[in-house]
This record gives structure tokens, sequence and C-alpha cells, in this order.
């Protein structure tokens, strides 16, 4: 498999997140070549601020390895990572970050690597834009979604 099927892989975690009107991103670790780890987002389902795709999946492959260090693994993720994640993938000790679509809440990751990573002797390698057209337009219907939700329910007219 390649990286586009990879993440392909992380789109259907996505569309899970979805239907369970959680932020539709979803996550899958590579190691060898094979997935040992897949999850999706579950914070509004588990109440639980660190129930990221990235973290609930980290956590698998790091029982499934039986270690914390996941170096020769790739993680792929449909939207860019937030900086709770990011600190558990270099921490992890990834080989790669692969990512569809970027998050504007947040600075450049590029920026935020090259100061972070200057403290480590760990490199993360980092590949943007893997079928970052269908990681949008998910993301952009669950926005829309919620915000017709939101306009509803705060209607005056009944």
């Amino acid at each position: 498999m390649n990286d586009i099927q990879f993440m392909e892989e992380a789109l259907v975690e996505a569309k899970i997140a979805l239907d369970k009107d959680e932020v539709p991103v979803g996550c899958v670790i590579v190691k060898n070549g094979e997935i040992i780890a897949r999850a999706h987002n579950l914070k509004e389902t588990k109440q639980d601020v660190t129930s990221h795709a990235e973290i609930i999946a980290i956590k698998i492959a790091s029982e499934k390895v039986g270690s914390w260090r996941l170096d020769g693994c790739e993680i792929y993720v449909n939207l860019e990572p937030c900086l709770m994640c990011l600190g558990a993938i270099v921490s992890a000790r990834f080989d790669r970050l692969i990512y569809g679509v970027r998050d504007k809440k947040y600075e450049s990751l590029d920026t935020i690597l090259s100061k972070y990573l200057d403290n480590f002797n760990h490199q993360l390698k980092v590949t943007t834009d893997v079928l970052s057209e269908s990681s949008k337009e998910l993301l952009q219907s669950f926005f829309k979604k919620l915000r017709m939700k939101d306009i509803e329910e705060n209607s005056y007219v009944k």
C-alpha cells in the first residue's frame, strides 16, 4: 500500500466519526507496510478532551508493539494534528507524519516542528496534502451541518 491508500483508510475512520456527530478526523498507524492501529475522534462521545483520533491510535499501537516508542511507524491523519497530538507524535518517535489538510487554527506545523525538534535528536518527516480535497470536503460538510443545526435550534421561528 502507499500513502494514498493509507490515507483512504484514515478517511474511513473519519467517516465513522462523522456518523457519530464527531469532528470527522481519522487516523491509521502503519508499521512495515501493515496497519497496526486505527481510530477516529471520540471527544464528544467520551466527553474526554484527549480522545482525539491520533491519541487513541497511538495508545492502541503502543499496546500492540509493547512499547511507547513507535519508531519505524508512520501515522496518517486526514487533518493536521493539534498541538497535543503533535507532541505525542514527536514523543512516540514516529518516522513520518502524513496528513491531508492543514488546520488553519494553528501556526504552521513546519514552524512549530523546527522550534520544537531543535531540542530532540529525533527528526520527524512530514508529508502534507495527501487526499487533501477529500479531507476538506468531509470537514466542511460536518461544519456546515453543525451550523445548520445551530440555526435551527436557535431560530425564533418554530
